[in-house]
């Protein structure tokens, strides 16, 4: 019997290479399956989501308000802050209040970092979608006032000369009252097949999620070849960030995040709502 193709899009960050190192390398049973991964950033993945384009992506949950229609949630795999996430950084100290008024680089319309941040602050006037990976550049360059950082700028901006003037994890845990802070999902089409290959499917990617937890080092080293100036000791904090326990179930309070997100994204007028969070179960 032929083995089915599932096309997985991920980010190329070392928190993805890390947790898809096993299937990368098949390093486990592969349940069935035949995967091809599709590198892109995650505002690509989200955009492609609208269309379907892949059996299983990462998106930010703030785009599942969008492709619910097409795609359920992996109850593995999530990115979530825990009092730490997406921050706001600038050349100099200023306050966030005024950030609805500047200009701001953001690397992407859907993503869960600018939603977040436009329910911390407001809605941000002049948006500059800007790759995730130049953010800290055109802040430093004076291109922009200040930028929303995702992916290991978090661990870097520093290095630039740049100041936090807002970390959306300390926000969310303060105004929820500790709810980790939504970021990343995986996700799987609804067609790819009936419920026992959703499951089966979803079994492999907690699988390889497992075995990097289990073989840290060398999922690490892995990892680490898509770490943008990060050395190995910075790749393996960035990976415990956001590949965790919580990553391979979200727990309860995981999935109230989810939920409280868009329906705060819903009331302030963000998102299209209610929004329906269908898990698969396992």
């Amino acid at each position: 019997m032929a083995s089915q193709l599932i096309r997985i899009g991920h980010s190329p960050d070392p928190d993805d290479a890390f947790m898809f190192y096993a299937l990368a390398n098949e390093l486990i049973p592969m349940e069935g399956f035949r995967v091809e991964h599709i590198l892109r950033d995650i505002e690509t993945l989200n955009q492609w989501a609208v269309e379907g384009r892949l059996e299983v992506t990462a998106i930010s949950v703030h785009a599942y308000a969008y492709v619910s229609k097409h795609y359920r949630l992996l109850p593995h795999g999530a990115s979530m802050g825990e009092k730490y996430g997406p921050m706001v950084v600038a050349r100099e100290a200023l306050d966030p209040a005024r950030l609805p008024f500047l200009r701001v680089a953001v690397p992407g319309a859907w993503t869960s970092a600018f939603l977040e941040l436009q329910l911390a602050v407001g809605r941000i006037a002049e948006p500059v979608i800007t790759p995730f990976d130049e953010i800290l550049d055109v802040v430093a360059d004076g291109k922009v006032d200040a930028g929303l950082v995702i992916h290991e700028g978090q661990l870097t901006y520093e290095s630039q000369g740049l100041v936090n003037i807002l970390d959306l994890g300390i926000w969310w845990d303060e105004v929820t009252g500790g709810l980790p802070l939504p970021l990343g999902a995986n996700t799987v089409r609804r067609d790819v097949g009936d419920d026992a290959t959703l499951r089966r499917l979803s079994h492999l990617l907690r699988d390889s999620i497992a075995y990097a937890l289990d073989h840290r080092k060398p999922a690490l080293e892995h990892a680490e070849k898509f770490g943008r100036g990060l050395d190995m000791d910075l790749a393996d904090r960035f990976v415990g960030m956001y590949v965790n326990e919580r990553t391979l179930d979200y727990g309860e309070d995981g999935r109230a995040a989810i939920d409280e997100l868009l329906r705060r994204g819903a009331e302030a007028g963000l998102v299209e709502g209610p929004v329906p969070v269908d898990f698969i179960e396992d």
